[in-house]
């Protein structure tokens, strides 16, 4: 099997490497944004006096 050139291994390299970022481009962007509910949830926090 012939092995091949430099300029090609570079070629087939960023062929891959186009569709692998233009995949995961499009997958980010295809999903739908997070709903948040328009309830406030109230945290409950317990004050603590410290006497030292």
């Amino acid at each position: 099997m012939p092995q091949m050139m430099p300029m090609e291994w570079t070629l087939l390299y960023i062929t891959f490497l186009l569709t692998f970022l233009m995949f995961n481009i499009m997958n980010y962007f295809t999903q739908t944004p997070y709903q948040q509910s328009h309830t406030k949830k109230n945290i409950h926090t317990n004050k603590t006096n410290w006497k030292w």
